[in-house]
């Protein structure tokens, strides 16, 4: 059970603090009382999460590029860490294609050089890289894929990422083995919620249709992916780092996925946003587009049994809260307290200690 009192007082380093989750993280951790320090590239849409979600006046954020070792260093050394949050990477399937090499610089090599720096600063007790469902040899089977599975992603952004778990791996074989710190990795699936801007995401994307007043245009309604709100994975990762701070057997990899029930078409997806937003409807509109997986699905057996964790929202939930965060922003209301309001709702229906 995670206790987020665990967090207060501890040097949290963030990477990625600066996107749609990192944002969400840094607002949990900020108000368990944690002393954040975020790095990462300005944010990578116009609006975004984190300059309207209230946290950088109330923590370090650091503007640079993981890419960028000597800048990424000298940031970490000035925060001294005890947990280090990786979740800086380029998470976007399409403009892997469109950029390839950039995206394996960011997912490779940017988390050679935050191993790196977790290897060369003392004090490191806890590291958790965030990688993807999508690092898995995908066989388009009906059944949910294990953590002892075959890694090899199809696109250079599944790739790039399974990837970065082989070189997770290594260093904590290689660097890590004699538990002085405690290194873990978590392959989540899709996430929704309030404050998503990134283009090529159906969630996002149908925010913006209902902003216009337009019908949702669907590319590929038939994929099936597991979808879950934000805050499940969010909190599974605190979790994870937290145990594994306090005993490093705890160290692992782990599938960070809904149940059977929440892995659904995107059709089915966006039939419950028409349903909870009102008055909206949709478009298939196949654009012929670069190779996805059309079956993805994780098994979580794992994390259910080491940590007795269990779903709290389902995806109709998560779809409901993405709604309210998004009409409250549309209407130019308070955001932040939204967020906070769904935070605290979400602690007492998982019954999370705070």
């Amino acid at each position: 059970m995670l206790d987020l009192d665990f967090y207060k007082g501890k040097r949290v380093f963030v990477t990625g603090h600066t996107g749609f989750k990192g944002s969400w993280l840094c607002r949990i951790l900020l108000g368990a009382g944690a002393q954040v320090t975020g790095y990462s590239l300005e944010p990578p849409t116009e609006p975004n999460l984190f300059s309207v979600c209230g946290i950088k006046e109330r923590m370090t954020s650091i503007i640079g590029d993981i890419r960028h070792r000597e800048h990424l260093m000298q940031a970490f050394a000035e925060a001294r860490p005890e947990i280090v949050l990786h979740l800086a990477a380029q998470p976007i399937v399409r403009e892997s294609y469109r950029n390839p090499a950039e995206t394996y610089e960011t997912n490779v090599m940017g988390t050679v050089n935050i191993l790196e720096c977790v290897r060369n600063q003392e004090g490191v007790r806890s590291f958790l890289n965030v990688t993807t469902d999508k690092v898995y040899e995908n066989r388009e089977w009906e059944w949910g894929y294990r953590e002892n599975d075959p890694l090899d992603g199809y696109d250079p952004y599944s790739n790039s990422k399974s990837c970065s778990e082989l070189v997770t791996h290594s260093y904590k074989k290689s660097f890590f083995a004699n538990g002085g710190t405690a290194v873990s990795t978590a392959r989540a699936g899709n996430v929704i919620g309030g404050g998503d801007f990134a283009a090529d995401r159906i969630i996002p994307d149908c925010v913006r249709a209902a902003e216009k007043g337009e019908a949702i245009v669907v590319r590929n309604p038939h994929s099936t992916r597991p979808y879950q709100h934000v805050l499940e994975p969010l909190m599974l990762y605190l979790t994870i780092a937290m145990k594994q701070y306090e005993d490093s057997s705890f160290a692992g990899y782990y599938n960070v996925g809904p149940d059977d029930a929440d892995c659904l078409t995107t059709g089915r997806l966006v039939d419950l946003f028409c349903k909870a937003w009102g008055g909206m409807e949709w478009i298939n509109r196949y654009d012929g587009g670069p190779h996805e997986a059309n079956f993805l699905k994780l098994d979580c057996s794992r994390v259910k049994s080491v940590f007795g964790w269990h779903p709290t929202w389902k995806v109709e939930k998560a779809i409901e809260k993405t709604v309210e965060w998004s009409k409250i922003w549309l209407a130019g209301g308070d955001v932040a307290a939204c967020m906070d309001r769904q935070i605290q709702e979400f602690l007492e229906n998982g019954a999370i200690k705070k």
